[in-house]
């Protein structure tokens, strides 16, 4: 069964996050709290929404995302931010089920794109995308600024001319 989470989902969330991590050899990554996890899907402000998947009543998988912007469309898209399912889970269908309801909020709201990001080594994760006419997006490299050199660009505001 797939379903909006609720607010009683967050420590399971939480223990699919790190396991997430766990199996992407990134255990000491996870740095986000119950409380952020709160905040960010149903606090005054939510930035992020999440689906779960349960099997014989336990939560044993989610797919947490949120809204983009094509400004080549002029639409929303969805961005799949992580997708998880215990491994003892897979197999069972509730991965693509998982996929398939972000499909259809796309479609139903209208929006454009659904895209995620893949680690190079995850080839299982890789064929179980492309079984679902998902394809890589070879021409883009990801960039990304972080921790002190965000800070760094933040505070270089003062080298810019006025505007």
């Amino acid at each position: 069964m797939i379903r909006e989470a609720v607010p009683t989902d967050i420590p399971v969330i939480r223990q699919l996050v790190q396991e997430l991590a766990d199996y992407e050899k990134e255990p000491d990554a996870v740095h986000a709290t119950e409380a952020d996890l709160h905040a960010a899907l149903f606090g005054a402000d939510p930035v992020a929404s999440c689906h779960v998947a349960e099997l014989d009543g336990e939560v044993v998988g989610f797919a947490l995302w949120y809204r983009t912007f094509s400004t080549w469309t002029g639409r929303p898209g969805l961005w799949l931010e992580d997708l998880f399912v215990r491994p003892e889970a897979r197999g069972t269908g509730l991965g693509r089920a998982l996929l398939v309801r972000l499909a259809q909020v796309c479609v139903e709201r209208g929006w454009t794109r659904f895209e995620w990001w893949v680690l190079d080594w995850n080839e299982p994760a890789q064929g179980f995308y492309r079984s679902l006419g998902a394809r890589p997006e070879d021409d883009w490299t990801v960039w990304r600024v972080a921790g002190d050199a965000l800070a760094a660009l933040a505070d270089a505001a003062g080298d810019q001319p006025a505007t």
